[in-house]
């Protein structure tokens, strides 16, 4: 990041009063005020719940120039596009408007939150879904489809498998404008995308999870293992 950016940022909002009164814990999380300095984006603060896996990132993207809110759910990070604005006046309003609602529906799950196409699709009361095992090949299941994540561009987390200590993952969405189902996996939280789980409805999907799911699931865990390995000999 560039060092008139971190200046600009640090100006601004060196007397800014609602971060400075900030409550140090919020809908089961706790706040982090230790800024952090990346390629292109200053966080400014942000809100954790370990045991969860989850947080709430407050910064500054200086490729958009714009103040915004991510989320990292799992090993999954996304940006919250209605909090996007220029200005930290207006950002001020967008995070009293809608930050304790949203940490709010991060610690519980809100049917609220999910597009009528979902419900209407009947993933939350997907038989098949209720019946996946909590454990899985080293994989603990992260996100059900009973409670699916919203995430970006019309996507959902339907199932998420995760093996935190190798961060490493096995996820399936549904986008609502596509209406289809894609999966992605990820190894040491790099992703790579895999064709053999796209579904247009939730017979499809089931029939492909039954058949390919395990060996999947073998391969993340495999490759992660691998990788770990060849960095341990190299340490």
């Amino acid at each position: 990041m560039k060092e008139e950016t971190i200046a600009k940022i640090k100006e601004e909002t060196a007397s800014w009063q609602y971060m400075q009164e900030l409550p140090d814990t919020w809908q089961g999380f706790t706040l982090d005020r230790e800024p952090a300095v990346g390629k292109d984006k200053y966080d400014l603060y942000r809100y954790v719940n370990e045991e969860w896996h989850k947080s709430a990132i407050v910064y500054f993207h200086e490729e958009t120039h714009e103040y915004k809110v991510r989320l990292k759910i799992g090993l999954i990070e996304f940006c919250r596009i209605e909090f996007i604005t220029g200005s930290l006046a207006e950002f001020e309003e967008l995070l009293k408007a809608q930050f304790e609602q949203m940490l709010h529906d991060m610690a519980e799950f809100n049917p609220a939150t999910l597009s009528s196409i979902v419900v209407d699709k009947k993933i939350l009361t997907w038989e098949a879904g209720q019946e996946l095992p909590a454990e899985k090949e080293g994989f603990s299941l992260f996100i059900r489809p009973q409670e699916p994540v919203k995430i970006n561009n019309g996507s959902y987390i339907v199932i998420d498998y995760v093996n935190f200590a190798l961060e490493s993952s096995f996820t399936v969405y549904y986008n609502i404008y596509r209406d289809e189902f894609f999966a992605e996996a990820r190894i040491w939280n790099i992703p790579d995308v895999s064709y053999e789980f796209d579904a247009s409805d939730l017979e499809e999907l089931e029939e492909k999870l039954r058949s390919r799911m395990t060996a999947r699931l073998q391969q993340v865990r495999g490759w992660a293992e691998e990788q770990a390995r060849k960095e341990q000999e190299k340490a």
